[in-house]
């Protein structure tokens, strides 16, 4: 095996508020120096040598993995208009195929349609696959066709730095457009079809201009529609379901604001403000007609913790308001989506996601019903005004990913599609359960437990435990299913979430207990969901592995300092380690917008005291017996970059961690390399490891 690398320490240091801090390492940061590119290949070849003992093991897992899933599959298909939309894969292949095939008139019934068996009528819109070819990273963006179903728009990326080209083609020829729009976050076209309207970012990779293409000009006459100035704001646009307003949306990690423009009129006019702008107050607008009547419905927090819905006349949005839906605290509401009939309403409430539909005369909201416990359930796929069906998204942690027609004259559930685990799997076999930890503060920390059956019920007997955690941007770890899972669910392992503190779970509290200044809170909820394992005999610091990603990485570096006694080892994803160099440092990417959610160290003294204070980079301990370690990084992320784990790592074999390892994608971005099998191949080379922590690799 190769000897670990070292990083040279070179002299670096930065001062602010009067504190002076050494970097030897942040010459590590020069992406494009020869001698970076030399020591992230070394890593690699460190970590391959260190791993070779796996290789057996990792392709044992690939090939489980490979062998659960019905390689050659379809969606259900989607209506839009005369088409039925839909993608398939095919055996194989990396990449899906996406494709349509003409709908009878009135006819709302999806095909069913069988793997492997042509589908009548079908038009193959895009290859995935062909699309891919020659290039080592894949990424589809936008996605979209006109309404009358005459052209498609797409984007792609090459290099994962998620900066896309927009390409169109003429569905009835075949021929693709001279309208290539370069250097683009996010696209679609008008209604009318004769535009594209389209989003790019700023040198921060923030979007925050959206711009008007008109088919056949030049890119270089393209019309700035609207530019949003503040650093602190990123900018979005989409089209309401009725077709009716082009949707512009400006917003921070606190505050939104947004504006309306008719797609009657001139595009190119003035947008209508909404509501404007107040520091805290986040809002979403859709649109619907109320008895004749032109509405906005906006979900908006102010003085609503957990969020309000309301309405108001499109032609005075700061008019009167009616409130549709009260605020209640502790029930969370997530979003709505305006239909012609009726809308339905997302929320959250005791930890789980809710679905309902709300009645535009009565405002009543009728919940819908499902059987497990433990369950994820979303509307998704819905692009019609008017259907008599409404598409439904479900899973649970040992239910695979389902989709249902919701029938809205008999409120049926009708089951389209459970997506196909090969080899026998039975949900029965495995099991789920809530389980609550108890932080230092006194607070309930939920944790999910799910497991194998044959082997026990957690707290029968001492067995290995797969920790993971996440716990900002009030994102929530919902219960899912996943078949890489099931290789350690197979061998023993309980797989856990811990819910801390800064992400949703359990409403917006949950949320604001752990940011900002209190941003130590999801560190201290996730040791104690570990030691509430420990304590009921589920596990043993011998036998728990802890897994986050992101953001998440970031949790996984602060608790190896906290408690690195607590785990056998520690699997960081794209790790945030490096937070403090990272926020204090406007001119890197996505920066600014940041400060809502950790605070502004730049110019706030006591932000820049607390987060020195748990930064995983700066605080590693010398001397400490840290548990092994997998950091597993991108060269190519714009979100959190290469050199925060690559610090890491050179810290952490200063301070004698004996065993820290470092893998980096050379062509991948923040959601690692393109491709399902290349995909299955890096989820096996991180099981591999996680079973040779736990001591499960034979």
């Amino acid at each position: 095996m190769t000897d670990a690398p070292i990083a040279p320490r070179r002299p670096t240091s930065r001062t602010h508020h009067g504190d002076t801090v050494d970097d030897p390492y942040e010459w590590l940061r020069e992406k494009e120096s020869p001698e970076v590119i030399a020591h992230l290949e070394a890593e690699n070849a460190h970590t391959d040598a260190a791993t070779a003992h796996l290789s057996s093991l990792r392709e044992r897992l690939f090939q489980e993995i490979k062998g659960r899933v019905q390689e050659t599959d379809l969606s259900v298909p989607t209506r839009r208009g005369d088409w039925w939309y839909y993608s398939r894969t095919e055996e194989g292949a990396q990449y899906g195929i996406h494709c349509r095939a003409a709908a009878a008139p009135d006819d709302w019934t999806p095909p069913v349609l069988e793997p492997g068996v042509a589908v009548p009528g079908e038009v193959v819109l895009l290859d995935g696959n062909a699309e891919a070819e020659g290039h080592e990273f894949f990424s589809l963006g936008a996605f979209d066709t006109t309404d009358d179903s005459s052209l498609l728009l797409w984007s792609t990326d090459f290099e994962g730095d998620e900066v896309y080209t927009v390409h169109v083609r003429d569905l009835s020829t075949g021929a693709t457009l001279d309208d290539e729009i370069p250097g683009t976050a996010s696209a679609f076209f008008t209604p009318d079809g004769t535009s594209i309207l389209y989003t790019t970012r700023d040198d921060a990779w923030r979007p925050d201009t959206l711009w008007l293409h008109r088919l056949g000009t030049p890119v270089s006459e393209d019309v700035s529609l609207f530019h949003e100035a503040d650093e602190k704001f990123w900018l979005g646009a989409g089209i309401t379901r009725s077709r009716r307003y082009l949707v512009i949306g400006v917003g921070s990690s606190i505050t939104s604001e947004e504006y309306l423009v008719d797609l009657t009129g001139d595009l190119t006019a003035a947008p209508q403000l909404v509501w404007p702008r107040e520091e805290g107050v986040e809002y979403s607008v859709d649109h619907a007609v109320v008895a004749g009547e032109d509405r906005l419905f906006i979900l908006h927090n102010r003085d609503a913790l957990d969020f309000e819905l309301v309405s108001v006349a499109a032609a005075a949005p700061t008019g009167e308001s009616h409130v549709v839906v009260p605020h209640v605290a502790g029930r969370r509401l997530l979003g709505m989506d305006a239909f012609r009939d009726f809308a339905t309403l997302e929320y959250r409430s005791e930890g789980l996601e809710r679905i309902g539909l709300l009645d535009y005369s009565s405002d009543a909201v009728d919940e819908l019903a499902f059987d497990e416990p433990l369950y994820s359930a979303g509307v998704s796929g819905n692009p019609e005004w008017h259907s008599p069906y409404l598409r439904i998204g479900y899973t649970s942690f040992v239910t695979p990913g389902t989709v249902y027609d919701l029938d809205l004259a008999t409120r049926e559930l009708l089951l389209r599609k459970r997506a196909t685990v090969l080899g026998g799997y039975e949900p029965a076999d495995y099991g789920q359960q809530r389980a609550w930890a108890t932080a230092p503060d006194g607070t309930k920390v939920p944790i999910s437990l799910v497991w194998k059956r044959s082997f026990g019920t957690p707290g029968a007997a001492v067995r290995p435990v797969q920790l993971y955690g996440y716990g900002s941007y009030e994102h929530s770890i919902d219960p899912g299913f996943s078949v890489a899972r099931l290789s350690a669910l197979d061998r023993g392992v309980i797989f856990a979430v811990a819910h801390v503190r800064g992400g949703g779970e359990m409403g917006r509290q949950w949320y604001e207990e752990g940011k900002l200044l209190h941003k130590k809170n999801t560190f201290t909820d996730f040791v104690a969901c570990a030691r509430h394992l420990i304590d009921a005999g589920v596990t043993s610091p011998d036998q728990m592995v802890a897994e986050g990603g992101s953001a998440g990485g970031l949790l996984m570096g602060a608790v190896a300092n906290l408690a690195p006694e607590l785990f056998a080892g520690i699997l960081a994803g794209v790790p945030f380690v490096d937070a403090l160099t990272s926020i204090l440092d406007p001119s890197l990417p996505l920066t600014v917008v940041e400060w809502d959610e950790w605070g502004n160290p730049l110019h706030d003294a006591d932000v820049y005291a607390y987060m020195k204070s748990y930064t995983p980079y700066e605080n590693v301990r010398d001397g400490v017996e840290y548990p092994r370690i997998l950091a597993v990084t991108s060269l190519n992320d714009t979100r959190v970059l290469y050199v925060e784990p690559a610090k890491w790592v050179a810290r952490l074999r200063e301070a004698g961690a004996s065993d820290v390892l470092l893998k980096c994608e050379m062509v991948a971005g923040h959601g690692g390399v393109s491709g399902r099998y290349n995909s299955w191949r890096e989820r096996a080379f991180e099981l591999a490891w996680l079973l040779d922590t736990l001591g499960l690799a034979d």
